[in-house]
This record gives structure tokens, C-alpha cells and sequence, in this order.
């Protein structure tokens, strides 16, 4: 039985939860099943819709780049919550609009806002790790998979509007200000369980400066988890339209990766906090890459189902190796630096994966080919992740870890 502070972190953290599933399950992850009838009412190439996807990732680099600058001058809280609306609104606006130049705006915005969220919600979420009390039961790696999970409850929510079980899909259009809608909820929920706390900057914040040349090997794999999970999140469910597969049924494959999100931090909490080298992010890209080869090797309903179950409950996980890995090595003063240069290196990847898998797609090897290159990408990922040892700190670390 755990008490009232123990029940106090955990609740906060399923409320930073809101905004990991805003900010990726709703306005990210939700494209990929928008995507087929967008393409086909809108008459896109797989170019366009890569670049849609390119768009957003664009964007979300440059929130990264501007989120340490926004919390130092409004803190995470705000910058969380009032991201969360933003993205609401945005989001009602995508339904609003059929150009591509108002769209490709529109996913540029969206992107950025959302990095902002995620990056603001992952440094709360690290903070809240270190609040359990000795004897709590309360696993830093479990806070910060809960947070990271929540991005699942965003994909099945995702999946559940675009095409509610036993009922014909929602138009696109109507989709996305639904979707939206839901956003502008969260935020709500967020501003009431998250509570107003003053300014407390780190001693050494405003001077703390992050070396990444220790985490060479980590950010490198990051850098390649990025550029191959994108595509698969971007194209799986059109991929296994085109393989026939029933629109209900790629919907259910959508939901199922995103229940194997949300039930990622009970599968890999152990995982992350145990090792504080690359292994954990070793393991989890080489699943990725396992995850995203069977449907391009096994053209079948059980081959998609099973991949999609392994990526859900590893890829979201894959970031949380990350900031746990920034927790493990660095003084607190340095974790906003480390999180969000992790986050940029990210994003590079994804600015570069969609647009690739889309120009593969058009040519003689479709999607398949484009899908083969994602699960590459991630098996590089993973023997560049297995290079990477601890950072040994200083002693003037140690004493502040």
C-alpha cells in the first residue's frame, strides 16, 4: 500500500501523462490514420505526405531549440499547459483548411508547440522521479515511463475518434477538430491536478553548459531512432491498407500500438533504471528494428498485429532511455541542456525520415522499400547505442547526483 505522497506523485505524473498524449498521440501519431483518406481526398503523392510529416518534424526541432529559453522565462507548468491549448487550437484548424500551404503551416506550428509540451513535461516529469520518499515504492524509472506512456493513451484515443468500433470513420476534417476538442480537455485537467509552484531555479542553471561529445554514441543512436521510427509511424497503417487489410482492422492495429505504449513503463521501468549506459537504448531500438521488418518480410494480418504490438511497447520507451540516461550522468543544473539536445538530435532525424520513406514509396519499391530503410536505420541505432558507456562525473557532480 503506498501513501498519500506516493499516491501524490503518481497522479501528477498521469497528469504530465495528458500532455505527452497531446502532444505526440493527438497531434503527431493521429496523421498516420488521417493519412489515407486525406491522400485520397486531397490526391497527394507519398512526396506530399512524407513532407506533411517532414513539416511537423521541422517544426518540432524548432520548439526544441526555443523550449529551454521559454521555461527559464515562463517555467515548465505554463509552458506545458498553455502548449496544450495552443495545440487544441490548432488542431481545429487543420479540420478547417484543404491547402497545403495552410497545412503545411499548420503542421510546422503544431510541431513546434509540441516539442515545447514534450520537452517541459519530460523535465517535470524527471523532477517529479526525484520526489518519492525513501520506502515509497516509487520507481523514478516507473514516473518517468508513466509520463512517456501517456503518449499510448493519445494513440488509442487517436484511434477510437478517427473510427469509433462498429461505425464508419469520421471524416478527416471533422477528425482533427475533434481531436482538438479532446486537447483543449487535457489542458483543463492539467491546470487543475498540476499545482502552481513558485520559481525555484537550480543552483547553477543559468551557467550550467552540457558536453555532448561523452554521449557521442547515444545521441548518434538517437539520431537514427528518429529517422527510422518516423516512417513507420508515419506509413504503417497506409502501408497495410494497401496490403488489404480492412480499414477496422488497421484501426484496431493502431489501438493495439497504442495500448503497448501505455503499458511500456511497467515492461522497461526496470530496464532504465538499472543501467546507465546505452543498453537499454540498445535493446530497445534492436526490438524496433525487429518490429519494423516483419510486416515488409510477412505480408499478414498476425505479422502486422504482432509488430505493432513489439513497437508500441518499446518506441516511447526508447525516449525514456534517453532522459533517463541525462538523470543517471548529469547534475540536475544540466538536465534541461541534456534533455533538449537529445530532443534536437531527434528531431533532426525525423526532419529527414519521412521525406526519404516518401520519395522510396513513389518509386518502383513502394512502401515496402521505404519501411526496409526504417528498420536499417534502427538497427544502426542500436549497435551505435551499445558503444555508449556511463559518464563518470566529477567529483563536484557526484556530490550534487
Amino acid at each position: 500500500m503506498i501513501d498519500r505522497a506516493a499516491r501524490d506523485i503518481l497522479t501528477s505524473a498521469l497528469a504530465l501523462a495528458l500532455g505527452a498524449a497531446v502532444s505526440l498521440g493527438l497531434a503527431r501519431f493521429s496523421y498516420a490514420l488521417l493519412l489515407p483518406p486525406m491522400r485520397a481526398d486531397l490526391g497527394w503523392s507519398y512526396f506530399t505526405a512524407g513532407a506533411m510529416g517532414t513539416a511537423n518534424a521541422a517544426g518540432y526541432l524548432a520548439g526544441a531549440l526555443a523550449a529551454p529559453w521559454l521555461m527559464a522565462r515562463v517555467g515548465a507548468r505554463t509552458a506545458c499547459i498553455a502548449g496544450t491549448v495552443a495545440v487544441g487550437l490548432l488542431l481545429m484548424l487543420h479540420g478547417l483548411t484543404r491547402g497545403e500551404t495552410e497545412l503545411y503551416a499548420l503542421r510546422v506550428a503544431s510541431g513546434a508547440i509540441s516539442a515545447v509540451i514534450f520537452v517541459s513535461g519530460g523535465l517535470m516529469a524527471a523532477r517529479l522521479s526525484l520526489r518519492g520518499p525513501p520506502g515509497s515504492g516509487i520507481n523514478p524509472g516507473l514516473v518517468l515511463g508513466l509520463y512517456y506512456g501517456g503518449t499510448g493513451w493519445g494513440i488509442v484515443a487517436s484511434a477510437l475518434i478517427v473510427a469509433p468500433p462498429g461505425t464508419h470513420a469520421m471524416h478527416w476534417a471533422s477528425a482533427w477538430q475533434v481531436l482538438g476538442m479532446v486537447s483543449l480537455a487535457a489542458a483543463a485537467v492539467m491546470a487543475w491536478r498540476l499545482r502552481p509552484t513558485p520559481p525555484q531555479p537550480v543552483p547553477g542553471a543559468g551557467k550550467a553548459r552540457f558536453d555532448p561529445r561523452p554521449f557521442a554514441f547515444a545521441l548518434a543512436a538517437y539520431f537514427m531512432f528518429g529517422l527510422g521510427y518516423i516512417g513507420y509511424m508515419t506509413f504503417i497503417v497506409t502501408f497495410l491498407r494497401e496490403q488489404a487489410l480492412p480499414a477496422h482492422a488497421a484501426t484496431a492495429f493502431f489501438a493495439v500500438l497504442g495500448i503497448g505504449v501505455a503499458i511500456s513503463p511497467f515492461l522497461w521501468a526496470g530496464l532504465l533504471q538499472r543501467h546507465p549506459d546505452g543498453r537499454p537504448l540498445a535493446r530497445l531500438s534492436l526490438l524496433l528494428a525487429l518490429a519494423t521488418a516483419l510486416p515488409v518480410l510477412w505480408a499478414s494480418p498476425v505479422a502486422a498485429y504482432v509488430s505493432g504490438s513489439i513497437f508500441g511497447a518499446v518506441f516511447l520507451s526508447v525516449v525514456a532511455a534517453t532522459t533517463a540516461l541525462v538523470r543517471h550522468n548529469l547534475p540536475q543544473e544540466q538536465w534541461p541542456a541534456g534533455v533538449s539536445t537529445f530532443t534536437i538530435i531527434f528531431a533532426v532525424g525525423q526532419i529527414i525520415g519521412p521525406g526519404v520513406v516518401g520519395v522510396l514509396a513513389d518509386g518502383p519499391g513502394g512502401l515496402r522499400a521505404g519501411l526496409g530503410l526504417s528498420a536499417c536505420a534502427l538497427l544502426i541505432g542500436a549497435a551505435l547505442a551499445r558503444a555508449q558507456r556511463a559518464v563518470i562525473p566529477s567529483e563536484s557532480q557526484r556530490q550534487t547526483l
